[in-house]
């Protein structure tokens, strides 16, 4: 290989690893794999890039369908071999089946409690502590004082603990 075509292939893969890189990670979603498959794409294309056999319009194009058919073949090798597991190195209480039905009901309390809530303690409640806004976001977004924000929350956490304080019995 010429230090021209060298250049010409170097050139063809920096305009065109992000995309192709973009394009495999959003199928494999895995830095790792999407990483080898990138490359080992460019393996593949070498010689058809190399002889002009593709026009340079169609590059990107190109590679997409040769990474896309080596995700394929990843796909089938995975599927056919199936997971490996060790055995030994499974902890049968890490699979065994848990019982949701308290958490199921600490949720209800809780949503139950919020409904108790007037609409700015609610309101305070979900943007500081369940979305984690900021008192000066939280502040801005319903147009009042961070102060006031504070004693909102403050009273909203007050209530919501001697609504729910038969639960912790």
């Amino acid at each position: 290989m010429t230090s021209a075509e060298a250049k010409s292939i170097e050139e063809i893969c920096t305009a065109t690893w992000e995309s192709l890189y973009r394009f495999v990670y959003f199928k494999v979603q895995n830095r790792q794999e999407a990483e080898d498959t990138t490359q080992e794409t460019y393996v593949k294309a070498y010689s058809h890039l190399q002889s002009g056999k593709v026009a340079p319009d169609k590059y990107i194009a190109f590679l997409k369908t040769i990474a896309l058919n080596l995700i394929r073949d990843s796909w089938r090798r995975k599927k056919r071999r199936g997971p490996s597991i060790d055995v030994e190195s499974v902890d049968p209480a890490h699979f065994a089946v848990e019982d949701h039905t308290e958490e199921s009901a600490q949720r209800q309390a809780v949503q139950e409690a919020l409904a108790q809530l007037n609409e700015d303690q609610r309101t305070v409640i979900e943007l500081r502590i369940l979305k984690g806004y900021s008192v000066a976001d939280t502040a801005k977004l319903m147009g009042k004082q961070e102060v006031a924000i504070r004693v909102i929350q403050h009273r909203a956490l007050k209530q919501m603990a001697s609504l729910l304080n038969p639960i912790r019995e």
